[in-house]
């Protein structure tokens, strides 16, 4: 009987999750590509986890554009939840009463309202604005992020960027606004061809190691520092800890920021770093603005100490128009845009999705933020 009991109980639990026993093959193949983590313990063995009841889901409109199908496909693997849909983060901060699960943003705000919340799926690979507030810290709650989803498309921007600053492009597209056929406009000599040359990955994250892998292809040597330990791909030449960067950034002839916005990195790079910087060596920035000291970056490049910047996220945004960053030498600027691509939605959704079907039925989590470490 006892036997026949457990059988009962076994099928009635595997019929429950049987249409989502286990990831699609694009969504397997997409985990194995970018080397997606996933939890050590499954999350039915946290204390505070149940099926979810109630799953708030922010729905702006480039999301869904991507997926107009989107909450139908996401029903799909919600089991028995209600899906309440909202069109804007600033909307769902207000519909949190009674709901267990948010796929949105994690927030102070959201934190605040959410007093029911036990698992947040945060849509963006930054947790900064979430690990900020004190009530993270006070309660059980999962949260995922978008950690590694982001990386092929933030590095190719940062090897465009690259590209701009050792080429001279960023010249040329301004003789061209102004019809100028000027090939004195740069020396010629100081157009670099990158092979051989040094890059240092700051940060051998999900994002800083799609950077390296790139810039290894392109034939460049490559060391990176990583907080965590001294682990890193092949492609990588050496990986030092976080207290050996300043001794790397001597070596290098391209920086490049990809560092998460924690404590520890919150001005990071100041003027003593830029100071150990080669003299006429690039710094790239698609981590997060506050991790440099502004003033700090326009002194050494109007000293003529670096070659120039390239910075997708800057300190503070929106950049105001008036800022001297706009109009400093030898310095390219796009608006926190790096992470879009043409693939990008649709690793994002396959995400959600995994992470969604995994959370009901209690399966170890992908991308889990370590609210200790704040990343």
């Amino acid at each position: 009987m006892v036997r026949i009991l457990c059988i009962l109980i076994g099928t009635l639990f595997f019929s429950f999750g049987v249409s989502a026993a286990r990831p699609d093959a694009a969504t397997a193949k997409l985990i194995q590509d970018l080397g997606l983590k996933q939890s050590k313990q499954p999350i039915r063995e946290a204390t505070y986890w149940q099926r979810p009841q109630r799953i708030v889901v922010v729905m702006e409109a480039r999301q869904k554009k991507s997926k107009p199908d989107a909450v139908k496909w996401l029903k799909e693997v919600a089991g028995d939840a209600e899906l309440v849909v909202v069109r804007s983060r600033e909307e769902a901060a207000s519909r949190l009463d009674g709901a267990d699960v948010l796929l949105g943003y994690c927030t102070h705000a959201t934190l605040q309202n959410g007093k029911d919340l036990r698992y947040i799926l945060n849509y963006s690979a930054g947790v900064d604005k979430c690990m900020s507030s004190p009530l993270v810290h006070e309660r059980d709650l999962l949260v995922t992020n978008m950690q590694r989803i982001y990386g092929p498309g933030i590095a190719e921007h940062a090897i465009g960027m690259m590209y701009m600053l050792t080429r001279k492009l960023y010249v040329f597209r301004d003789r061209q606004r102004e019809r100028k056929w000027d090939r004195s406009a740069v020396e010629r000599t100081e157009m670099w061809e990158v092979q051989g040359r040094t890059m240092l990955v700051v940060g051998l994250g999900g994002i800083g190691t799609e950077i390296a892998r790139r810039a290894h292809a392109l034939g460049m040597h490559v060391i990176a520092t990583r907080n965590s330990s001294r682990e890193g791909p092949d492609f990588v030449e050496y990986v030092g800890l976080a207290h050996e960067l300043h001794k790397l950034a001597g070596r290098a002839d391209v920086v490049v920021n990809a560092t998460p916005l924690t404590p520890a990195t919150e001005g990071l790079f100041d003027r003593t770093f830029f100071r150990k910087m080669k003299p006429g060596a690039y710094f790239i920035n698609v981590g997060r603005g506050k991790s440099v000291v502004t003033k700090d970056l326009i002194h050494a490049l109007n000293s003529g100490h670096l070659g120039g910047a390239a910075l997708d996220v800057q300190d503070p945004e929106p950049l105001p128009p008036a800022h001297p960053l706009w109009t400093t030498k030898n310095v390219i600027i796009t608006p926190h845009i790096s992470a879009g691509s043409d693939e990008q939605m649709g690793r994002f959704w396959l995400v959600v999705r995994e992470n969604l079907r995994r959370y009901v039925n209690g399966e170890r989590m992908l991308n889990v933020v370590d609210i200790k470490r704040g990343y």
